[in-house]
Order: C-alpha cells, then sequence, then structure tokens
C-alpha cells in the first residue's frame, strides 16, 4: 500500500526566504566581480555585520550560504576579464585569461557558469554518502597529507615538457612556499578585520604579473563564440572530478579549493587543457560551499570562511531548507554569471587596457591595506615579485600553489 505524503508551502516563509536568498546573491555578486576580494574576507565581513541584521537566523544563514555560492559563480569574470583571481580561482586564472586573449572569453566564461552549476547538481545528490566515506577514511588522509601533497607537487613539475621548464617550475614552488611560511601566519594590524594574508598574496602572485605585462599588451580583442567546444562525456567527468575534490576541502583541514584544484589538474582526463581546468576548478570552488555546510552537521567544523560566518550567525543547520536555498542561488549564479560576464568581457574590450591595469593594481594596492595593512602592501610587492618568475622562465604558474601546499606539506612532517 502506497504512503501519501503529503507537502505544504507557507506562502509567506517562502516569499520571505526567497527575499533573503537574493539579497544574498546580490552580495555575493558584488564581492566577486571585485578583483582580488578573497571570499573568507568577504564572509568575515559579513559575519562582523550579522548581529546588525534584523531578521530570523534561519534566513540570515541562507542568506550567507547564497552570497558565497554566487561569489563562486562571478568571481571566475575578473579571473578571465582582467586576470585577477581570488584564491580559489587562482589556477583557472590564467587558463581563463588565455582564452580571453584568443577570442574565446564569451565560451571561458559559460565552461566556468557549467562547470559550477553542474558541481552544485552534482554534490547535493553524493553530498551524504561522500559524507560517510571522506569521514570513514579521514584519519588516513590526516595523517598522509603531507605524503599525498609532495606527490602531486613531482607530478606537476615532471609534466613541464623540457627540463628547463622543470626546474623552473620547482624554483617558483620553492619561492611561494617560502613567501607562505614566512607570512601566512602573520596577524597584522589594518583597518578591517577581515581576514590574514591571503588576499595580499594571491593579489601579488597571480593578479600582478598579469596586469604588469597587460601596461603594454594590446588588450581584450574581440570576442566571439559561445558554443561549448568540450565533448560531454569530457565535461561531465571533469565537473564531476572537481565536484568530488571539493567535497575534500570541506572535510580536511587547512586544505583549500585552490589546492584542491591543484589536485585534479593531475588527473583530469584526456589532459589537463584550458578548458578543463575552467571546468574542474570551478567545481571544485562551487562545492566547496555545499560539502563544508555537511561537514558543519557532520562533524561540527567550519571550513571556510562562509561557514564560520554561518556559525557566528547561529543559524539553525535546517539542512532541507538551506541545500534549497544553495540550488536558487546556483541557478541565479549561473544566469548572473552569463548575463554580466559577457558585458564585463565586452566593457572591458571598449577601454585601453593599460587604464584599466593601473586602475586594478592601485585597487588590490588599496585591498592589502585595506584587510593587511602597510605588512600587506609589502607582500603583496614582494609576491608580485615572485609572481613574475614563472612567467619569464615561461613554466606554467600553477607552481606558484606552493605558498600554501609548501607550509602545508612542512607542517605534516
Amino acid at each position: 500500500m502506497l504512503a501519501l505524503v503529503e507537502v505544504s508551502v507557507d506562502p509567506s516563509f517562502t516569499a520571505a526566504l526567497l527575499c533573503w536568498i537574493l539579497g544574498g546573491a546580490a552580495l555575493g555578486s558584488i564581492s566577486g566581480l571585485i578583483p582580488g576580494l578573497h571570499a573568507n574576507n568577504f564572509a568575515l565581513l559579513l559575519a562582523g555585520v550579522v548581529p546588525s541584521m534584523p531578521g530570523p537566523p534561519l534566513f540570515v544563514g541562507c542568506a550567507m550560504l547564497s552570497a558565497g555560492v554566487v561569489h563562486t559563480f562571478l568571481n571566475a569574470v575578473p579571473a578571465m576579464a582582467l586576470g585577477v583571481p581570488d584564491a580559489e580561482m587562482a589556477v583557472t586564472a590564467l587558463p581563463g585569461h588565455r582564452m580571453v586573449l584568443e577570442g574565446r572569453g564569451f565560451e571561458a566564461i559559460r565552461l566556468s557558469a557549467v562547470g559550477s552549476l553542474l558541481a552544485v547538481l552534482i554534490a547535493i545528490p553524493l553530498a551524504i554518502p561522500v559524507t560517510v566515506a571522506v569521514t570513514a577514511v579521514y584519519p588516513q588522509l590526516r595523517a598522509n597529507l603531507s605524503i599525498i601533497l609532495l606527490v602531486i607537487v613531482l607530478a606537476l613539475v615532471a609534466s613541464e615538457y623540457t627540463w628547463f621548464r622543470r626546474v623552473a617550475g620547482a624554483l617558483s614552488f620553492l619561492l611561494a612556499a617560502v613567501l607562505g611560511w614566512a607570512t601566512l601566519d602573520i596577524s597584522p594590524d589594518a583597518p578591517l578585520e577581515a581576514g590574514g594574508m591571503l588576499a595580499p598574496l594571491f593579489a601579488g602572485l597571480f593578479g600582478a604579473p598579469v596586469l604588469i605585462d597587460a601596461i603594454r599588451g594590446g588588450g581584450v580583442p574581440p570576442q566571439g563564440g559561445r558554443e561549448l567546444r568540450m565533448t560531454r562525456p569530457i565535461l561531465t567527468i571533469t565537473a564531476i572530478a572537481g565536484a568530488l575534490a571539493g567535497a575534500i576541502v570541506g572535510y580536511l583541514p587547512g586544505i583549500s579549493a585552490a589546492i584542491a584544484a591543484v589536485a585534479v589538474l593531475v588527473v583530469l582526463p584526456g589532459g589537463a587543457n584550458d578548458r578543463g581546468y575552467i571546468v574542474a576548478t570551478s567545481g571544485v570552488d562551487t562545492s566547496n560551499t555545499i560539502f563544508a555546510l555537511f561537514a558543519l552537521v557532520a562533524i561540527g567544523q567550519p571550513r571556510s570562511g562562509v561557514m564560520v560566518a554561518f556559525q557566528n550567525a547561529n543559524a539553525p543547520l535546517e539542512l532541507p531548507i538551506l541545500v534549497s536555498g544553495v540550488v536558487i542561488a546556483g541557478i541565479i549564479g549561473f544566469a548572473l554569471v552569463i548575463l554580466i560576464g559577457d558585458a564585463y568581457l565586452e566593457l572591458v574590450g571598449r577601454i585601453a587596457y593599460w587604464k584599466i591595469s593601473a586602475v586594478v593594481l592601485t585597487l588590490l594596492l588599496c585591498l592589502s591595506y585595506l584587510f593587511t595593512g602597510l605588512t600587506g602592501v609589502g607582500v603583496f610587492v614582494i609576491a608580485a615579485v615572485v609572481g613574475l618568475v614563472p612567467v619569464r622562465l615561461r613554466a606554467r604558474r600553477v607552481h606558484l600553489m606552493g605558498v600554501l601546499i609548501g607550509p602545508l606539506t612542512l607542517a605534516g612532517l
């Protein structure tokens, strides 16, 4: 005999919830489109104003999750149009920017949007079984984390095409690792208490070199071709790999979405081409938000800046409502990244690029000062010099992820 399930909907509750989700999506759009603004800086700023937000904690929590999800969609736009990523999009920045310079920016934006949306659709049904699996192997992963990271680093260096580039990649990794070891634990005095040294480090390592070289460049060429030049099987497999890597970020302390993205690049099907980079790393960034929510439920630990803000809001862990909010935010983010991304690229293409580079470099310096004071400005300058090393030696910039991988590996030895 079939059991009947009655579903009831409270129109006023639903309308209010949608308004909060839309408000969070608007905040996530703004933060995602500001070059160099890291998601954690934004989340901690949000956490600071939570006590003054007039609303039920559940609605406030949904707004935070919505902002975090939409941020992971929109942060791809400045990463591709300007070459300035936040920490989570660092690995994607150069391939996406390269596609923009080839006139395939519209396609790059759609690849990122599809990668993020597929990550939402894949991560939600997999969240419970993956949670069970990851928590079961968590002790082994944590105990052997340094070995895993070393294997990833060696694989990335070995994947360079010539011995000269391998040496250049190893040098870039070592310089970035030393920089991370020397600066990540600094707690500088700053006008805004909203995060640590990640903002100046990643803006300097990955954003400044692109902007410096672009001052003498020809700017963004006309864009065309919105169709995806990636087969559906490869697209699906790559998106699944990115979504699953996001689960690792959600459960292992110290592992960022950027590090997980590096791991994905090692095992991408058919090689880590530009399109694969974009889909996989966008998926890692977005699915991390979802798995971090389930990690908070399963082990009681916030694993991202957004979840720290969520916990500070004392939001109840009403998973059905929160997951519904994440799905709605994902759909909103998908639509926004295409609409805004196309307009963003066209706008950038109409402005002299040296002017854009000068303005964005000034903005990055200002953000470094606001979040980390004069110390952060100095770190930004040093990071920019280190970031030029792989560019000048023609190695891949992914080796600069040593800024996080190096200190984390040393801590586990």
